[in-house]
């Protein structure tokens, strides 16, 4: 059984954030680079849209994180603290999370966004035209890499897909080349 088939069932084909029944699709949470259930949810294009940030937030629609918090699957608490994290602002968020528990390893998968962090203090990547890089983006190398401690050359032109960001520098993010996982300085790469 595929992980969309599995996640559909396990949802009985609604968003394991809002429970709406149409236009659902599979998100991996940032920032897993391979897919599996367990970092997989089933959302609607509604929610899809606003955590990805393509839409404005609609503060109302995310009232529905109020059941999906308690969600017996881990990815499912995560994407909902994850949410509350980016609304804790508007006050209802706040308590909300005061409520939640998550454990250590949960929260640690959960702070890996760093949705947490006020935007003064979070660390912003950029690629080599100023552009700003979030976990899950694509990105293209611009020159080729050599790869410390292996004989691989990472070639210009190659795609990297979802990376991932170091949320202790802003120089470096990972990503899959060739099927292994390297740290790219950002400098050295443009999103795609």
């Amino acid at each position: 059984m595929s992980v969309l088939q599995t996640l559909q069932e396990r949802s009985k084909n609604t968003c394991e954030l809002c429970a709406s029944t149409e236009g659902l699709t599979q998100y991996i949470l940032p920032p897993s680079l391979n897919e599996n259930v367990d970092n997989s949810i089933l959302v609607c294009k509604t929610c899809l849209g606003q955590i990805e940030g393509h839409v404005e937030m609609d503060v109302n629609h995310w009232r529905c994180l109020n059941d999906s918090m308690w969600n017996e699957h881990v990815a499912v608490q995560i994407l909902s603290w994850r949410m509350l994290q980016r609304l804790r602002h508007e006050g209802w968020p706040k308590d909300l999370l005061d409520m939640m528990y998550l454990d250590d390893d949960a929260l640690a998968l959960a702070r890996a966004t760093g949705e947490h962090e006020d935007e003064a203090n979070k660390i912003i990547h950029r690629d080599s035209n100023g552009v700003v890089l979030e976990a899950g983006d694509s990105v293209v190398l611009i020159k080729d890499l050599k790869v410390k401690g292996s004989s691989m050359v990472a070639k210009q032109g190659t795609a990297v897909r979802n990376i991932r960001l170091d949320h202790e520098n802003a120089e470096y993010i990972e990503g899959k080349v060739d099927g292994q996982n390297i740290v790219i300085i950002t400098k050295f790469v443009k999103k795609t």
